[in-house]
């Protein structure tokens, strides 16, 4: 097992059970409730239970998916944790994927003020994002996390066995945030990563530290994303704005899917910003679409997406902020591009169907 610390909590990647088990048992918290879905109740809750069998817990329950992680869902939780009657000194476990952790983790800091909560995420892309960095919230008017507060866990313990529980479509969602931290800070390991054409071939657990260590370094630099850590939305401003788009129609997209096509039109941003080397720009562009595929953007909402991109959280002065890279590896925060730029970006994306990959 190996243990990150960041300033005011540790993260535990492997065999966490010993130190979950202590940490349960030193807390002496009032209640221990987990909060799942449907998915994480059937698939990882019988694996806490059967490693923490002297544990008394309550269970609150919501549905899966992007689509419920709003105020309505917020407020059956909270109405839950009055129900169980639980005092501010009751710990919150989320247990699941990237919603979970979003929605748990800000439902429980403002229920009675704020009562402890840790992260159990169950996916690779809440194991590599989500779940660190105190980063929480619920949707709202299409824009993504755009209600949220920053407040830290007291604790995440990743198992990458729950990986056996995924889906292929998540386990390939979780990559593209893999993907964007190597493009933002480690380019040896997207020379490596960029050889990888079977994902059921990938020793997952050896890329998943490297790129827990690369956002923990993001997170301590800048703990509310006042500068550095905006590096962090590579691929983000665009990417959101599609998903959050796509939520509201009958084929959404999961979060790794978009943020393809927004790693995809901001490194065309990078070359009309930086002169990105056009070698980049056709590797970085060509390796995704193996990946993820191409989803054709319907060119009517691109407006639309423009529109959701301006209530983008960094956004500063009205200007759409963006993360671009100079070279894999290199970012730079704080980028604004005309809007003219942005379109021309969407169908630069757009054209890549008719590449053979």
């Amino acid at each position: 097992m190996e243990i990150l610390s960041l300033q005011d909590y540790s993260i535990y990647v492997g065999n966490f059970w010993p130190e979950l088990r202590s940490f349960l048992s030193k807390g002496k918290f009032h209640k221990h409730i987990i909060l799942v879905d449907e998915n994480t109740e059937a698939f990882c809750l019988p694996l806490l239970m059967n490693q923490l069998p002297d544990i008394n817990f309550e269970l609150i329950r919501i549905s899966s998916g992007e689509q419920h992680k709003n105020i309505n869902t917020c407020k059956n939780i909270w109405t839950s944790l009055f129900q169980l009657e639980a005092s501010r000194n009751a710990l919150l476990i989320n247990l699941g994927g990237g919603v979970i952790g979003d929605m748990g983790g800000f439902c429980a800091s403002t229920y009675k003020r704020g009562i402890p909560f840790i992260q159990i995420p169950s996916t690779l892309l809440s194991q590599v994002d989500a779940s660190i960095g105190g980063k929480l919230g619920i949707d709202f008017l299409q824009v993504k996390n755009g209600i949220g507060v920053f407040n830290n866990p007291h604790g995440v313990f990743i198992d990458p066995g729950f990986y056996q529980t995924l889906p292929k479509e998540e386990l390939r969602s979780g990559f593209a945030e893999v993907i964007k931290h190597s493009l933002i800070a480690d380019q040896k390991q997207w020379d490596y990563i960029k050889q990888q054409d079977d994902l059921t071939l990938i020793n997952w657990e050896t890329l998943l530290v490297p790129s827990l260590k690369i956002k923990k370094h993001f997170v301590e630099s800048d703990p509310f994303e006042k500068g550095l850590r905006k590096a962090l939305n590579f691929g983000h401003t665009i990417g959101h704005a599609i998903e959050g788009f796509g939520l509201e129609t009958n084929q959404p997209l999961l979060h790794g899917e978009a943020i393809a096509i927004g790693m995809i039109c901001e490194t065309f941003l990078s070359y009309l910003q930086f002169q990105l080397e056009q070698e980049h720009v056709a590797q970085i562009s060509k390796y995704i679409l193996k990946i993820f595929g191409h989803h054709p953007l319907d060119l009517q909402y691109f407006g639309d997406y423009l529109e959701l991109m301006k209530n983008d959280k960094k956004n500063t002065d009205g200007a759409i902020n963006f993360s671009l890279l100079k070279g894999p590896g290199q970012v730079q925060v704080n980028q604004t591009c005309p809007p003219g730029w942005i379109l021309q970006s969407l169908q630069y994306y757009n054209d890549l169907a008719a590449v053979v990959i």
